[in-house]
């Protein structure tokens, strides 16, 4: 039988209305053998995750002081879903446990971890699937990275004779043999290290919305959605600050040629997005580009010389300065007689001048200039490779909205293009883009 990973996020669980809906979801198709669940999330958008409502907890028992009446606000979150799921479960057990390791000081970790571990126990008893605790089949090297090799050694014989399971996500076990977490995506990097250690179909990925967007909502009225992208559209968009899966979150299934599809807990029948590998020979959307993603906030230092293509080390003495500062580098257009730096403004931290006098004593230009609040556009789509006129296409857009483009730089795969414009100029742009290669083909 083919086998599927489920991964549930919080507001996917949040109460019990939520869950029951995972479940129907879990029991609609039995090849959903393997579940990963998250933390419970808000319930309304006033409310608390559970996550922070373990992390403030665990700040009283740091101080010495007491932490009661939060644990039991825990507490009560739980048994609100038990109580609305027609469950009898008691938790107490399991709370005494977090309490005493509480008093203990058993870490940061270790307690942002119980929401999920907690959440895994309900919805495997509602489920009526064996409960797996992630700290016993998922570890760490003492360096912190992911002990990929033994964590799919031991999900591998755990599962072997198990047809279904609940493992939770977010954590696993430390080299010193404490309950670590993972730094970001927690219960995304789990599902997607289950799905790879069984060899999984297909990993589905569930949360509150039916897909990824070809733009930012909070730009775009109403935006596209994406419905199959590849590992390596989804990587660039990610980079460029669209709001994807982190790259540490689909790397197992990556590597194993697994597809994952991002679906919508209240949404089922919609197919959401695939991602999909690379070597997908499929039209993968039905407008030239896949997506649209961009962050502000950078600064650019342009330099002229002339001669400057006959000067041997011109380019590696500007870039050995922005090492030495340890400011990394974002792209760098240049032409025979100039070069542009990009970098996040952030990173120059009050260095700029510092940073200018350096590179005017090592190459001695004949210009030099900073301009901050720049932001940066990537446009991404496999079909642009195909087509021609793309970059046109992006200038005239911007030109009819009398956006003047700082930058532009295209990949050598063709699979990307992008600008800089002026960080006033950033939502306009992206609207613009938008519309000339979504509104117009619609």
């Amino acid at each position: 039988m083919a086998t599927k990973v489920v991964k549930f996020g919080g507001s996917s669980l949040a109460d019990a209305n939520q869950i029951q809906k995972a479940a129907a979801i879990i029991k609609a198709d039995p090849q959903r053998r393997y579940v990963v669940p998250s933390a419970p999330g808000k319930r309304f958008s006033a409310d608390t995750k559970v996550t922070d409502m373990l992390y403030a907890c665990y700040a009283l028992a740091e101080q010495g002081l007491s932490f009661q009446a939060e644990l039991e606000a825990i507490q009560a979150r739980y048994q609100d879903i038990i109580s609305g799921l027609g469950m009898t479960l008691s938790l107490a057990e399991e709370f005494a446990v977090i309490a005493e390791n509480f008093r203990k000081r058993a870490g940061r970790d270790y307690a942002a971890s119980r929401g999920e571990y907690l959440n895994g126990k309900v919805i495997a008893a509602y489920l009526g699937f064996p409960f797996i605790d992630a700290a016993e089949v998922i570890f760490f090297r003492p360096n912190g990275a992911l002990d990929d090799e033994k964590t799919a050694a031991t999900l591998r014989k755990r599962l072997e004779d198990m047809p279904n399971a609940v493992i939770p996500g977010f954590y696993g076990c430390g080299a010193d043999g404490y309950v670590k977490t993972f730094s970001r995506g927690g219960s995304d990097v789990t599902g997607s290290i289950v799905a790879g250690a069984v060899k999984a179909d297909l990993y589905e990925n569930w949360t509150d919305v039916s897909g990824f967007l070809v733009a930012d909502p909070r730009i775009v009225e109403h935006p596209a959605v994406i419905r199959t992208i590849t590992y390596t559209e989804l990587r660039e968009l990610s980079y460029m600050g669209a709001s994807v899966l982190h790259e540490a979150a689909i790397f197992p299934v990556r590597s194993a040629g697994i597809p994952i599809n991002i679906r919508n807990t209240n949404a089922p029948e919609e197919p959401g997005t695939m991602i999909v590998p690379d070597s997908t020979e499929e039209e993968l959307s039905a407008y030239t580009i896949t997506g649209i993603a961009g962050k502000k906030n950078f600064t650019s230092i342009s330099i002229h010389k002339d001669m400057m293509n006959s000067q041997i080390g011109f380019c590696r003495d500007v870039l050995n300065i922005l090492a030495e500062h340890r400011i990394p580098l974002e792209h760098m257009p240049s032409s025979i007689d100039s070069m542009t730096v990009i970098v996040d403004s952030e990173h120059l931290n009050g260095l700029e001048e510092e940073i200018r006098t350096e590179i005017v004593k090592a190459v001695q230009p004949d210009m030099l200039e900073a301009e901050d609040d720049i932001a940066l556009i990537a446009v991404v789509g496999r079909g642009m490779c195909r087509t021609r006129g793309v970059a046109a296409r992006i200038f005239a857009a911007l030109a009819h909205a009398r956006i003047n483009v700082r930058m532009i730089d295209q990949g050598s795969s063709e699979l990307n293009v992008i600008v800089a414009v002026k960080g006033t100029d950033f939502e306009q742009a992206i609207r613009c883009i938008y519309d000339m290669f979504v509104n117009s083909v619609a």
